[in-house]
Order: structure tokens, then sequence, then C-alpha cells
């Protein structure tokens, strides 16, 4: 069917691009971590039985790692580049994508609808996420990731 202005639009023809998808760097908006930084591990556009909106489980850092100078010692480095992961379901709705992503494979992890539905696994799973953080932010890859967001 004609449109005035001469476009055709055709419900068949119309496909959404899928833009929010796994290793993306995204900000949480609302919530306990809200202004902080994530990595899209998995997405469910359609929604699951149990929630019927599209909404993706997000690995972030809940705490950043501190500044480190020369003259500190070993074991205030270590201490200091700590960093305390989150995994958390989140809406699309509360998630503003950026044009990054980060090449982190959280599939040895292995984190399902499943996992965090139980909190013991739901717990290992964060433990998991920290050690891949750590070692990202211990080899110096993506430190803008790793860094506190500034606003």
């Amino acid at each position: 069917p004609a449109r005035r202005g001469g476009c055709l639009l055709h419900s068949a023809m119309v496909k959404l691009v899928k833009f929010l998808k796994a290793q993306k760097v995204v900000l949480v908006l609302n919530g306990r971590y809200a202004g902080k930084k994530g990595v899209i591990v998995k997405t469910f556009d359609e929604g699951t039985d149990s929630r019927k909106y599209g909404h993706c489980i997000v690995a972030g850092v809940a705490k950043a790692p501190l500044k480190v100078k020369k003259g500190m010692s070993a074991k205030k480095v270590e201490k200091r580049s700590r960093i305390k992961p989150f995994l958390k379901v989140l809406n699309f709705n509360h998630l503003m994508p950026t044009r990054y992503s980060v090449e982190i494979d959280f599939k040895p992890a292995g984190i399902t609808q499943d996992i965090m539905n139980n909190d013991g696994k739901r717990k290992e799973a964060r433990k998991a996420v920290k050690t891949l953080f750590q070692d990202r932010y211990t080899s110096g890859k993506n430190k803008w990731f790793f860094s506190k967001l500034r606003f």
C-alpha cells in the first residue's frame, strides 16, 4: 500500500537490526549498578516464559580497580588491582549500548538462564567472571573498560 510521500511500507519487508549482541559494551541505566559498564553475555530478544520482554545477561564492573603508583609494594598493587564484578539479567530498556565491544569469551564460565536463577551457581559464575576480568585487566587489554565512568 502506498502512503503519502511515495514511501512503500510492507510489514514483511521491515526487519529490525539486532545490535545488542554478545560482547557488546553497555552502560546500565537503572538500579543498583546504574552508571556502571558491562558486557552482554547472552541475549534473549524474544523473551522467555518467565520474562516476556527482550532482556540479556550482563557481566559488569561493580567496583573498578584503583590507581597504582611505582612506589607501592607488590601486595598493595595486587590489592588495588582487584575488580568486583556483577552478573545481572537486565531489560533492554535499562541498557545504553555503546559502539565498543570486548573480546572476552564467557563460554567457559557457562553462564545461562538456569545459573542466574540458582544462587549457589550464580556465585560460582561470578567468581569465573572475576577471573576473566582480572586476567584481562592484568594483561593490559581494554584498560578503558575497567576505569571508573566519570560524568
